[in-house]
């Protein structure tokens, strides 16, 4: 599902840079991220997802060169491809939960906004305990609201890739472990593939394989 050679990647300001020379995950692996804040696990996501691109090297998601993609073709992969979990959850504020969670859908033709995409909302909405939230504009909502928006919205396409930043990061134990068994549902039930950076070590045992990124931080 995802395959990384050779890759080379620094900010403009020169204080930080990755190197890695080989990274894959199969199809289907759940693969938990760890390390030091500054270490470049959200960059790695970002790397994969196409919102930045490498200076040198390749990187392939389900067997698309993503590296090699133009910026319109990175988006479109990004929207159907990819459901990203983001740390700082990317919600529109002005926007109600629904119409955060469809937003994908009304920004690309890359995705068709047909009947039954409402009614995916409407079960993801219940499953996270959100049901009696989607009317509510995204700046009256907890963070735990929002995380749990967030994670409805990345998973709305049946993504084949699941990238969550922190996706636990603000919610209590319980609510923890809930949103951990949904993400792992998804994976499951569409053979799905999901690369979680985290910072809850309790969580790690859940996973197939854990990373330390340590081992790729350069300069």
């Amino acid at each position: 599902m995802i395959h990384i050679q050779s890759l080379n990647f620094a900010y403009r300001n020169g204080e930080f840079g990755l190197s890695i020379p080989a990274f894959d995950v199969t199809q289907g692996e759940k693969v938990a991220v760890i390390g030091p804040s500054g270490s470049g696990k959200t960059t790695l996501l970002n790397l994969i997802a196409g919102i930045l691109t490498p200076d040198t090297g390749s990187i392939q998601v389900n067997k698309i060169s993503v590296s090699e993609l133009n910026d319109a073709a990175r988006r479109d992969f990004r929207i159907t491809h990819v459901g990203f979990v983001f740390q700082d959850f990317e919600l529109l504020d002005y926007l109600n939960v629904k119409d955060n969670i469809l937003h994908p859908y009304r920004i690309t033709g890359a995705l068709k906004l047909e009947k039954g995409v409402h009614a995916r909302v409407a079960q993801l909405a219940n499953r996270m305990g959100m049901a009696d939230k989607l009317r509510r504009r995204a700046d009256d909502l907890s963070q735990g609201e929002k995380q749990r928006a967030a994670i409805c919205r990345a998973l709305l396409p049946y993504p084949k890739l699941i990238l969550a930043d922190e996706a636990t990061g603000n919610l209590d134990p319980r609510n923890k472990a809930h949103i951990l068994d949904l993400l792992f549902e998804a994976v499951d039930e569409h053979q799905a593939t999901l690369l979680a950076v985290t910072h809850d070590h309790e969580l790690l045992p859940r996973f197939d394989r854990v990373v330390d990124f340590q081992d790729f931080r350069s300069g």
